[in-house]
């Protein structure tokens, strides 16, 4: 098992080089399932705008699958690299995941050694819980249960600057789970050994 954590994945220089050193091959020769934040729609599914998204990373084209919430079936025993969940809103992310039945999929694909790189919602929905991310995010989504993934045992606080100290320690006293924040800079690697 590796997850790559981080505030900003792809959108901050130093988080794009550590994921890229930490892959199993350059990214261009990765296959990637990609999962849409809360927002997509199965028009902008077909769009195209994700790829591209995605091309401008570096993957290639042929190598992108883009999770279709709206028809998750072949999606589910792919042959893939990487698991890519970026920003959004953490609550309707997971629901979207969840209500697709994506969340097995994603556990069982990491557990079979397919590397998951998650960026502030995409890093929060793998933790032990996401209910503190309630004072950053809204949940308008009517998410019951706030259990993350559980593939990592512990919780985050992404995007940390000094206004979000208080919080931290307050989770840091009262948590059953370790807390680690995470400012837009930095990112964590999670392995199983």
């Amino acid at each position: 098992m590796k997850l790559i954590l981080s505030s900003c994945d792809f959108g901050h220089p130093k988080s794009a080089q550590i994921i890229k050193d930490n892959l199993c091959k350059p990214l261009s020769d990765c296959k990637v399932l990609y999962f849409p934040n809360e927002k997509t729609t199965p028009d902008k599914i077909k769009s195209g705008k994700y790829e591209a998204r995605l091309t401008a990373l570096g993957f290639a084209r042929k190598n992108i699958y883009v999770a279709n919430y709206f028809a998750p079936e072949k999606f589910f025993d792919l042959e893939i690299d990487l698991i890519y969940v970026s920003g959004g809103n953490t609550f309707g992310t997971l629901k979207r995941i969840r209500d697709a039945g994506f969340d097995r999929a994603i556990v069982r694909y990491v557990h079979n050694g397919v590397i998951y790189i998650g960026g502030s919602a995409g890093a929060h929905i793998v933790t032990a819980d996401i209910s503190h991310v309630a004072t950053y995010d809204k949940d308008t989504y009517g998410l019951i249960d706030c259990s993350g993934l559980g593939l990592y045992g512990g919780i985050l606080i992404c995007h940390y600057t000094e206004e979000r100290q208080t919080h931290l320690e307050q989770l840091q006293t009262r948590s059953i789970y370790p807390v680690l924040a995470l400012t837009d800079d930095a990112t964590i690697i999670i392995k199983d050994d």
